[in-house]
């Protein structure tokens, strides 16, 4: 959005508060109803709140505006919330840091001191313990809301490259900086997007762009034709190569990587967010050609190590699980891949360092991790820290050590370094967190879905929980793209549990826990298989008295807010609260934004058939409201500079359940401004959103939390 939104004329309806929520009334916004008709293989489609998409427009900031004033009016009458939001500002305040990586002579890791709205990029000399600042994302703007989104080093570690995102916005400004004088270079390139960045040694580096929409927006015009270009350092923008993609392949998402002994380039390229396309050329050779390895999008493909002789790869080909092949680089085509780490009957990613293969499993979605040769030599399995989730375990082929992280619902993430010759891990760094683990336990419980379907959940609450039916409980939901919920700490979800709350995970179809078979369970036609365990889970809950109806509350993000606002309009029964996030709500014009369209591979398209289009509108929210029905207590949250999944969803949900919501259940939508899908989100609007969210949940359960929080220091 623009700055329309701080000066439109506020719209004269405000919703009423009264002290006592039985009492309330809900006095919501005029929203005008101009109807648009789709027809869709003969059936008529009503969209009556289409101008909501128009992100330009003065009137679409005015509604924007009176929706705001009219949530904020309804949340500031909270009378705890403001001691959630104090208690939110105390946990938040502790020193995070990353687990480091080396570049060059120095190591480079991220660290906050507390309530830096960004993450600082500091580094040291490796046997050193003096720090210093390298790069304060902070400083990019006033109010915190640009933030650091991705950087790659030259080998050398002498140059680096860093994208930049503003206001949350999914384009990027791509800088160079010179690390020893901490410098920048030359002029940023611009318009960049779903990029990364690949050196080609010192000379220049790849990166992935689209030419601005023609039609629309910026933050809601369609993009269609992703570029792989080259920046020579020196040259202006418009002197920009393009390598691979454009108007020649539509629809594609284009990205690249350089093998790590800078001799060839990696070029995938996607149709959706499943499956790619795998090329490579050959960088020591002058206008070398592009080689195809993969012509097809069937399944997922990435190089993760090269020498002379071999490609190491990662697929999915005749493994959905996964598993590692070697192909020879004298005819590197598919046909001549052969197994190196087999597909088993648990998911497989990998990463590579000291010329080892990390082999990260996950199991039920926990983490196993084992270390192979690089020809195919199991040489033992890394024992972690407890049951949860690993990550790192990246680094160059000469290094003798390496950083990982590990983390669970009650574990803050903590940093360990393993000795790649003995396997030996040690502590290197333990976030200092006011929380109380040994106070909390997490269990890993398997429950039925509605066609019979065993679905994992990990419900984490307070030692000593009574089984009641009375404890207020989030159940979190994704089941979408392939993407995998492992346990992760969360320091906003410790003052939901210390006040007697319970945080329910269930690993839904749609999801990777269990490879592409699960994940394609829960698509296209399938859809419904990931509503269908949703509901379950929170049956089951109900069922084994860890809460009530009138204690649950629905939550979920981008695809996980597809899934709430499904489930509350398929089930208003359900749940007290709903916390559709950023969702994908229009099933029938989510691919005619920004690059909706790479996402037909989960969902399909309203335009694929006529069963396609009456599956969709089948489920989608925006078309399931009904007239008369009253839906629970409903707190949508969307950002104005969303340009991956446009507010204009989240608008248009709001805009008709508080048109035909019949109950005496608050419908409201908080919308942040200079804020995007969520990523580089300052730390201020996180705590502020949260703060919003627990009171909302809390208020509508009829729940007063005692935000008791003693913490047992000889427990610690």
């Amino acid at each position: 959005m623009n700055n329309k939104f701080a000066s439109a004329l506020l719209l004269s309806s405000v919703v009423a508060v009264t002290a006592c929520q039985q009492q309330m009334e809900y006095n919501y916004p005029q929203t005008k109803k101009e109807i648009v008709n789709d027809e869709y293989f003969g059936t008529n489609v009503e969209d009556p709140y289409r101008w909501l998409e128009d992100d330009k427009s003065e009137e679409t900031a005015q509604w924007v505006t009176a929706e705001n004033k009219a949530t904020q009016a309804f949340l500031s009458k909270i009378p705890f919330k403001k001691g959630i939001q104090d208690r939110l500002t105390e946990l938040w305040n502790y020193e995070k840091i990353t687990a480091p990586r080396k570049h060059g002579d120095w190591l480079y890791f991220y660290k906050n001191n507390g309530l830096q709205n960004q993450y600082v990029l500091y580094r040291k000399k490796p046997n050193s313990e003096v720090e210093e600042v390298f790069l304060d994302p902070n400083t990019f703007s006033e109010d915190g809301t640009t933030s650091l989104s991705t950087i790659k080093f030259t080998n050398d570690g002498k140059l680096a490259a860093y994208a930049t995102s503003t206001g949350g916005s999914d384009w990027r400004d791509i800088y160079v900086i010179d690390t020893e004088t901490k410098k920048i270079v030359e002029e940023p390139v611009r318009n960049a997007k779903f990029t990364n960045i690949a050196w080609k040694k010192s000379e220049g580096f790849y990166y992935s762009k689209y030419d601005k929409p023609k039609d629309g927006s910026q933050l809601s015009g369609m993009t269609q034709h992703h570029k792989l270009m080259y920046h020579q350092l020196g040259t202006a923008q418009d002197k920009d190569k393009l390598v691979f993609g454009g108007e020649k392949t539509p629809r594609r998402y284009v990205g690249a990587y350089v093998t790590d002994d800078e001799k060839y380039l990696v070029i995938s390229a996607a149709v959706n967010t499943s499956g790619n396309e795998l090329y490579i050329q050959d960088l020591s050779k002058k206008n070398a050609p592009i080689v195809t390895l993969v012509d097809n999008t069937d399944n997922d493909h990435s190089i993760i190590y090269s020498n002379k002789s071999n490609f190491w790869i990662k697929t999915n080909y005749n493994a959905p699980n996964g598993r590692v092949v070697v192909a020879p680089i004298s005819t590197p085509k598919r046909e001549n891949w052969e197994d190196l780490i087999p597909e088993t009957e648990n998911v497989l990613s990998v990463s590579t360092c000291g010329k080892k293969i990390f082999a990260k499993y996950m199991k039920d979605a926990i983490s196993q991790v084992y270390q192979y040769d690089l020809k195919g030599n199991k040489e033992r399995e890394i024992k972690l820290p407890g049951v949860g989730t690993a990550s790192g375990f990246y680094g160059e082929d000469d290094d003798k050590t390496l950083f990982y992280s590990f983390t669970s619902y009650t574990m803050p993430s903590t940093t360990f370094e393993y000795t790649i010759e003995s396997g030996e891990s040690k502590e290197y760094i333990r976030p200092n967190v006011k929380f109380n683990p040994n106070e909390y336990t997490s269990e890993q419980v398997f429950y039925t879905s509605k066609d019979g379907t065993k679905v994992p959940m990990i419900i984490t609450y307070k030692k000593g929980l009574k089984k009641n039916g009375q404890n207020p409980t989030i159940l979190y939901g994704y089941g979408g793209f392939n993407v995998s919920l492992q346990p992760r700490f969360s320091i906003a979800n410790v003052v939901w549990l210390e006040n007697g709350g319970v945080y329910a995970v269930p690993n839904l179809r749609g999801g990777g826990e269990y490879g592409e078979k699960w994940h394609v369970a829960g698509t296209k036609m399938n859809k419904q298989n990931v509503f269908d365990d949703f509901i379950a889970a929170a049956e089951y809950l109900k069922k084994e008295g860890y809460t009530s109806t009138e204690k649950l509350a629905l939550r979920g993000g981008s695809n996980g807010g597809l899934l709430v606002g499904a489930t509350m309009t398929q089930r208003p029964d359900l749940a007290a609260v709903a916390f559709p996030a950023v969702g994908v709500l229009d099933m029938l014009r989510y691919n005619k934004f920004t690059a909706g369209a790479g996402w037909a591979y989960d969902y399909g398209t309203a335009e694929d058939s006529k069963e396609m289009f009456e599956y969709l509108k089948g489920y989608s929210p925006y078309h399931n409201v009904k007239q008369g029905v009253a839906y629970p207590s409903t707190l949508i949250t969307t950002a104005d500079h969303d340009d991956r999944v446009v507010p204009a969803h989240s608008f248009k949900f709001a805009a008709e359940l508080q048109a035909k919501d019949a109950g005496k259940n608050p419908v409201l939508i908080r919308i942040a401004t200079n804020a995007g899908h969520g990523a580089g989100k300052p730390t201020s609007m996180i705590i502020e959103e949260y703060a919003d969210i627990f009171g909302f949940a809390w208020y509508n359960m009829d729940v007063t939390p005692a935000l008791d929080h003693k913490i047992n220091k000889k427990a610690m």
